[in-house]
């Protein structure tokens, strides 16, 4: 008798590791990000990507490491898009309007990253709030450096102002996506916000006067 050979017509494809990885992220966050930490199970995030769990497993030992990954790369987005606001001029001004905007684009993002970082049901796990931690005083010592520029507090006292406008920014942000653009559009929230932030830094005085033109 002649052996017939059947394949698996819902097998996923084969794909190169790294390929495999990042679908496996994407279904993960998908997953935590609607379901948060907790009510999330290995079994949902392997049917999200359309993988077995052997093959999740290859890739991941457990589900706080596929969190702790996502976590990551979050946060490295922020940190990316921060720096990055910082370096497109030297007037302060403008620099804040950049960083307000940084952190709308982020919460923007398709995914649901934010949530990860800012609404996590895993805060108190100390992996996660190392990283929260780090990233949050890194990004507020980057405004501090702007805030002393233009005021005469000195560096603690412009790391704690930092700190509150980045706390600010980023409840404003997600406050503005949970309310739609019935509200405010994305421009009129983030101009409205730095408005406000700016107010509160050109309120102090400044250490290096602008000189008159000669």
């Amino acid at each position: 008798m002649q052996t017939v050979t059947t394949t698996d017509s819902t097998r996923a494809p084969r794909l190169p590791r790294e390929q495999r990885r990042q679908q496996v992220l994407a279904a993960a966050l998908e997953v935590f990000s609607t379901m948060g930490y907790h009510a999330a199970s290995m079994d949902d995030i392997a049917e999200r990507a359309g993988v077995s769990k052997p093959v999740l497993y290859q890739h991941f030992p457990g589900k706080l490491d596929l969190y702790l990954a996502l976590l990551d790369a979050g946060l490295d987005d922020l940190r990316v898009a921060a720096k990055a606001a910082l370096r497109t001029t030297t007037d302060n001004r403008l620099r804040v309007s950049a960083m307000v905007n940084a952190y709308f684009s982020f919460v923007e993002e398709p995914g649901g990253a934010f949530r990860l970082v800012f609404e996590s049901d895993l805060a108190n796990e100390p992996a996660v709030r190392q990283r929260v931690d780090d990233a949050d005083l890194e990004l507020a010592r980057l405004s501090a450096a702007v805030i002393a520029e233009d005021t005469g507090l000195d560096d603690e006292q412009a790391l704690l102002l930092a700190s509150g406008m980045q706390g600010m920014v980023q409840v404003a942000a997600r406050r503005w996506l949970r309310g739609g653009s019935d509200e405010a559009s994305r421009e009129e929230a983030a101009d409205l916000i730095t408005s406000l932030a700016w107010r509160g830094i050109s309120g102090f005085p400044l250490t290096h006067p602008p000189q008159e033109a000669s």
